[in-house]
């Protein structure tokens, strides 16, 4: 197995946290975006839109954070981190969905619009309408962790939903957002990075 991968990428971040937690024993290969390897005709071989992660596993290849997730899960989960209950199984993707819109452009674009200094993550766009999703999203995480430790409660367990929405949440600072309001999201923070096989996620500006 092969992750095509970026260190201080918070979608590749979160393909590395499920592969340990589920020990899973994978090759990582490091795209190096400002040499432009990303658009090479070897990498677009593989991922034709020339972005990361991309996941090869055998004969599969597969590229977009969501879409490795649910295939990691449904391969090697044992039905635990993508439950197969229909409701269940909605609910989960209804949280990957909301990582990708208040998660990676709230949350995340804040970020990268903060670290425009390193080119890796420079983003164009207004900090404060990014911040304001991004908060937005952060009211909707705490309702729903208030009284739960995770995000999908019907699945008895942690799933991949939060998985997918640890990452741009816990680098929400990186973007100029307290998570000192959010107090139960700063507790669900806290349970993930307990889980057996949590790696830890590097900060953009490490010493």
């Amino acid at each position: 197995m092969i992750l095509y991968d970026l260190e201080r990428s918070g979608n590749c971040y979160k393909i590395r946290l499920l592969l340990s937690v589920l020990e899973l024993n994978y090759q990582r290969v490091k795209v190096d975006l400002n040499a432009g390897e990303n658009r090479q005709p070897e990498f677009l071989a593989i991922n034709p839109r020339g972005q990361i992660p991309v996941l090869v596993d055998d004969s599969v290849t597969l590229w977009d954070s969501t879409s490795i997730l649910v295939y990691l899960a449904r391969q090697y989960g044992r039905g635990l981190w993508l439950p197969t209950d229909p409701v269940t199984m909605a609910k989960v993707m209804q949280w990957l969905a909301f990582e990708q819109n208040e998660g990676r452009y709230g949350l995340g674009r804040a970020r990268s619009i903060s670290l425009n200094n390193t080119s890796v993550f420079a983003r164009t766009g207004n900090l404060t309408d990014c911040q304001a999703l991004g908060l937005a999203g952060l009211e909707v995480l705490e309702k729903q962790l208030t009284g739960e430790e995770w995000l999908v409660p019907e699945a008895g367990g942690p799933t991949i939903a939060d998985i997918a929405c640890y990452p741009y949440t816990a680098m929400a600072p990186e973007g100029g957002i307290d998570l000192a309001p959010f107090v139960a999201v700063q507790k669900w923070l806290r349970r993930v990075q307990a889980l057996k096989g949590y790696v830890e996620m590097p900060t953009a500006t490490p010493a």
